[in-house]
């Protein structure tokens, strides 16, 4: 029986994938280098940015003694767009308090950095209902490995069988589907409301009933 939901955040809780794409791209054109958006989604999306620095410097010879600098720009320029444009939306926001009256535990879990996801959180009026937020500084290795989502179950207490987890993008699935967890994989946040996931929860627990 499905007794937690945990949420990827950027594409999932908050329409963020497009800031982080302008911000790395931003960041990278200092040095006169940019990701294609083909390339950003079909390859990098969902990844961390150290991770898409890290084949940049395979596929572009982008120097790896910039990575730390790029990154940093990069947060600088994402939190600019946060402190924008990240606000309360009714649906996600039903969705969590509704799914936290029925008895659910919540929790995020995303490649993004913990100083972004708690911003991200607390603007868009999220963080009141997580039991937790889990970052990329919390794990050896982002997504796609599930150690993220295997994590986020443990301290949750609980088998990947009585948990769901709600995804959007083929490495935040992967890491999912990889944690024995049950997957709600959701195109962008308007997927995400309260009887889109109450329906996904009922088809885990009659699947697990089967």
């Amino acid at each position: 029986m499905i007794k937690a939901v945990i949420f990827d955040m950027d594409g999932v809780l908050i329409d963020a994938r497009e800031w982080h794409y302008e911000s790395l791209n931003r960041a990278l054109a200092l040095f006169g280098f940019n990701i294609p958006r083909h390339e950003h989604l079909t390859t990098f999306d969902g990844l961390p940015t150290r991770r898409k620095l890290e084949i940049l410097s395979a596929t572009q010879a982008l120097p790896r003694e910039l990575h730390g600098f790029i990154n940093e720009m990069k947060q600088i320029y994402t939190m600019e767009l946060v402190y924008t444009k990240c606000k309360p939306v009714f649906r996600q926001e039903q969705a969590l308090s509704l799914l936290r009256s029925d008895g659910y535990k919540l929790a995020v879990a995303s490649n993004s950095i913990r100083d972004t996801i708690s911003t991200m959180m607390k603007r868009a009026a999220l963080s009141q209902y997580l039991e937790f937020e889990l970052s990329n500084e919390d794990v050896k290795v982002g997504k796609p490995d599930p150690e993220i989502y295997n994590t986020a179950i443990a301290r949750l207490g609980l088998r990947p069988q009585d948990c769901l987890i709600v995804e959007d993008n083929e490495n935040g699935v992967k890491a999912a589907r990889a944690s024995g967890a049950h997957v709600m994989v959701v195109r962008d946040v308007d997927d995400v409301h309260y009887q889109a996931i109450k329906s996904s929860i009922e088809a885990a627990n009659q699947g697990s009933q089967a």
